[in-house]
């Protein structure tokens, strides 16, 4: 069995899990509402106030959708009542992020401003050279994050660029002068 398939995920006290047909699973909560179509294959029953994920065979198949879906359905009501953040770091001398609106301004060296718009329910804030992005949908957030670290991916001489707050560049030596 899928070790992490077969765990119960637990439903707090405030959040609200519907299983409608061709298993469409909507989890409200605190933060906001996600709705999301899992694998047809997979039972998804609530039982009390937890949520049990069972799987039809042992198909290599439907061991590997198991797990998946316990998993999406987990971070689903994480994601209703603490919510996901991303940290990136901005490196590097004239390197600037701003925000005006619901526009993230980034100066990285081109010769013009790159501007992002924050998606619909993500935000983004600066403070300094640190950029957070938060929202309810974990897929989201991680790939906005990916979105604005690809405008300038940090290089291995300098380090500079935009990176992951927990990312650790692997730096190399550069060029050595001639004798």
């Amino acid at each position: 069995m899928s070790r992490i398939g077969r765990m119960p995920i637990a439903v707090p006290a405030g959040v609200t899990v519907d299983i409608a047909e061709n298993n469409q699973v909507t989890v409200k909560g605190p933060k906001g509402t996600l709705t999301r179509v899992l694998p047809e294959e997979m039972d998804i029953k609530l039982e009390g106030d937890q949520v049990v994920v069972t799987r039809p065979n042992d198909l290599k198949k439907m061991k590997s959708l198991h797990g998946l879906t316990r998993t999406l359905i987990n971070n689903m009501v994480i994601g209703v009542t603490e919510g996901y953040t991303k940290v990136l770091e901005v490196n590097g001398v004239g390197y600037r992020a701003a925000k005006q609106g619901k526009k993230l301004v980034l100066n990285l060296g081109y010769s013009h401003p790159v501007e992002m718009e924050d998606p619909e329910g993500l935000e983004s804030k600066v403070d300094g050279n640190t950029i957070t992005v938060s929202g309810i949908d974990k897929e989201k957030v991680g790939q906005y994050a990916a979105e604005i670290r690809e405008t300038r991916k940090p290089e291995p001489y300098k380090g500079k660029g935009i990176k992951y707050a927990d990312e650790v560049i692997r730096r190399k030596v550069g060029k050595t002068g001639k004798k």
